[in-house]
């Protein structure tokens, strides 16, 4: 059982944990909820269970239920390398003085790691003001294995505790409480994904909470609505219906509550469309890819607005001028001061001058649904269907109305895939005869100078998006990407069409130095 209750403190839930099973889903709650740099402090007296959580989280985020796992009442600090991120488990039991928390190293311990703390009272002024803390209480009155625990989220972690309490409720009553819980490896997003394994179905949850605003960028407004990005999960529900009406294989929704951004989904596996390590194009699969996107962008009767649940209806947004501009200005807020070029308002005029000019042509040209973020990571294979079918679709939640060669241009310049120039070209040409032969009116010239121009505003904001996760978010991972992003920029920018933004580009932006 679970209640939820907001004091001063921060935001805090009680659980009532009678057995084994559920200390371990509340493991697994926890472990879903973890994050790197996070403080998890573990309270209550002496046999209430403290070590005995710590082991079997430990064991859970290390997907090994046999290491071993020692009690660091002694060493006081034990270090562990898991897979998403290192691991320190102190126990300050012994521990008398801040002089002796110092000797030890407690108050250099990593920031990009978890720290997950026994007695933490012991830690005085070093105890982070932002934490998550279970206290664990005996109920011996109702079973020798009964206990109380009881999850306050502190400062920054205040949030996660109460949507760690919303997830848990939800799963309960939506009759998935009782699956198996296991975290996907996540990207650049907000959203979270676990696979729920319940009675041999394996499924997936969706967690994505309502998009806060951010602070206003331009006419009293914040990014996220001039570049039409999805706030909810309404916008999902509505375009995997879409989808599905129309052949195509997006996952089909098993239950929701989309006031709260909590969706379980058809499972459509993890066989991807690319192989090896560094990853690599499998081309025939690339090749049904952008037969996928022939396919979608052959039907000429696409809705503007679809069903969601009883009334509610959503709205695509159209693609338009605004949000490709704002788009592409990333470059100039975070690409080029990440490498020290001053942006005077006077670069800023020129570059967005020169890229109005270069989209006024394409900007309502062949108009679709744009799925807009249509590579190899949203992608899956599923090798037993068949046609457009065989193709999972996932991460489509931002799609708008908008020109059909942007997503064409969002696979075959992978950000995070290098699509030899040879491989490019051949599918570029196997889709354009493909729409020239279905439709007389298609021009490929035009469609041609379309998707050079739409492949230089994507890998303009790619590089803007990278830099800023490096910068920003603490993300430095994606820096390994920009070489290859900026390979695509000059592949794009070699275009006839695109001489005044390539020569801008040559005079003001230079290629980043990566190791």
């Amino acid at each position: 059982m679970m209640r939820s209750v907001l004091p001063s403190a921060g935001a805090s839930f009680v659980v009532s944990l009678p057995s084994e099973e559920a200390l371990h889903r509340l493991v697994v709650d926890v472990a879903s909820a973890v994050e790197p740099g996070d403080v998890i402090t573990l309270s209550g007296d002496l046999g209430a269970g403290k070590t005995t959580f710590a082991r079997a989280l430990i064991r859970y985020l290390a997907g090994d239920a046999s290491i071993e796992v020692p009690s660091p009442t002694f060493t006081l600090l034990q270090n562990y390398q898991l897979p998403q991120f290192s691991l320190v488990h102190a126990d300050l039991y012994r521990v008398s003085s801040s002089a002796e928390l110092a000797e030890i190293g407690f108050d250099d311990l990593p920031e990009d790691g978890v720290v997950l703390l026994e007695w933490p009272d012991r830690a005085g002024g070093l105890l982070a003001a932002d934490r998550l803390d279970i206290s664990f209480t005996l109920a011996p009155q109702r079973g020798l294995e009964h206990r109380d625990v009881r999850i306050n989220g502190y400062g920054a972690l205040a949030p996660r505790a109460e949507r760690l309490a919303t997830v848990r409720s939800f799963l309960d009553q939506a009759g998935y409480g009782e699956a198996e819980r296991r975290r996907l490896k996540g990207d650049a997003s907000t959203r979270s994904y676990d696979r729920l394994s319940l009675g041999g179905d394996s499924l997936i949850l969706m967690n994505a909470p309502r998009r806060p605003d951010g602070p206003p960028v331009r006419g009293g407004r914040p990014y996220s609505a001039i570049a039409h990005l999805a706030e909810d999960v309404y916008p999902y529900v509505a375009i995997a219906a879409g989808l599905r009406e129309r052949g195509f294989s997006a996952p089909e929704l098993f239950a929701g509550d989309l006031e709260q951004g909590l969706l379980v989904l058809e499972d459509l596996g993890s066989d991807c469309i690319v192989a090896d390590d560094p990853p690599a194009p499998i081309e025939d699969r690339y090749a049904a890819a952008a037969d996928v996107l022939l396919a979608l962008h052959g039907h000429k009767d696409l809705p503007h607005s679809l069903p969601v649940s009883g009334s509610t209806t959503y709205s695509l947004p159209r693609y338009d001028m605004e949000a490709l501009l704002i788009e592409v200005e990333l470059l100039l807020d975070w690409y080029l001061p990440r490498l020290n070029v001053p942006v005077s308002e006077r670069m800023r005029g020129d570059y967005v001058a020169h890229w109005r000019n270069a989209l006024a042509p394409v900007i309502d040209a062949d108009l679709t649904w744009v799925l807009r973020d249509y590579h190899s990571p949203n992608l899956l294979w599923l090798e037993t269907r068949n046609g457009v079918a065989r193709l999972g679709l996932l991460d489509f939640q931002d799609a708008q109305i908008g020109p059909a060669a942007y997503d064409l241009a969002s696979l075959l310049q992978d950000a995070r895939v290098s699509v030899p120039e040879p491989l490019e070209r051949a599918l570029f040409d196997r889709y354009a005869k493909a729409r020239a032969k279905a439709d007389p009116s298609f021009e490929a010239a035009a469609f041609a100078r379309s998707y050079a121009t739409l492949a230089a505003q994507r890998a303009s904001k790619i590089l803007g998006i990278f830099a800023r996760l490096d910068r920003r978010d603490g993300k430095p991972q994606y820096l390994s990407h920009i070489p290859r992003v900026w390979a695509y920029l000059q592949r794009a920018l070699a275009h006839p069409e695109l001489g005044p933004l390539r020569a801008w580009y040559g005079a003001h932006v230079p290629a980043m130095e990566t190791t």
